[in-house]
């Protein structure tokens, strides 16, 4: 009686050890799928570190924390080198689709407009917005006009009936090293010449 006893609890422990050696096996598939380019892997959060050349994203979905190997950081993201783990980074500004840092916006996501690092839905006082690149460039403040030249016509100040005259205002120095956007810098207008020149001389007619 004894060892049909034994038997039967040799038999219960070798089904249970098959049962959870079959269950191991199964977990262990499993998180091998959500584990790829892991050297440490939790079941319950994923990746815990990565690979040399890989970055560890981290993202929570409620109060539960995932990780994952990727090459390259997602939209919102930038990529920081360390030493024991290479980590992607959120972009602060939820409106940054792509950043250099923390703070340093490379490109903005659609409806906002680059400036200095920053995204804006109106670009800032100074600066004018443009479409192709969705970038705020600043504007220049030219010096005033200065007097309008001689009215001449092909170098001549007299013997036509009508010439040009012209006038110019200066650039700031910053405005032209920095390429930024400047109204005119040179205006011109018709203006009435003497059709005849000093000591009475006919010299052309317009």
């Amino acid at each position: 009686m004894q060892w049909i006893i034994f038997m039967l609890l040799l038999f219960i422990s070798s089904m249970e050890m098959l049962t959870q050696n079959r269950w191991k096996k199964q977990a262990n598939a499993g998180l091998l799928e959500n584990c790829t380019g892991c050297i440490l892997c939790s079941e319950d959060n994923g990746c815990i570190t990565c690979h040399h050349r890989l970055f560890l994203l981290i993202w929570r979905d409620g109060i539960r924390q995932y990780g994952m190997c990727v090459h390259t950081c997602p939209p919102g993201y930038f990529g920081v080198r360390g030493l024991e783990v290479n980590r992607c980074t959120k972009c602060r500004s939820p409106s940054c689709e792509s950043c250099f840092s923390r703070d340093f916006c490379m490109k903005c996501k659609d409806k906002f407009y680059l400036y200095k690092g920053q995204c804006f839905r109106q670009c800032p006082p100074g600066t004018a917005a443009q479409p192709g690149s969705r970038e705020c460039q600043e504007t220049c403040e030219p010096g005033p006009w200065s007097e309008w030249s001689a009215c001449t016509h092909e170098s001549r100040t007299c013997g036509c009936k009508w010439g040009v005259e012209t006038r110019v205002r200066e650039v700031p120095e910053a405005a032209r090293e920095e390429e930024t956007a400047c109204p005119a810098r040179l205006e011109t207008r018709r203006c009435r010449m003497k059709k005849h020149c000093p000591g009475g001389e006919h010299r052309a007619t317009g």
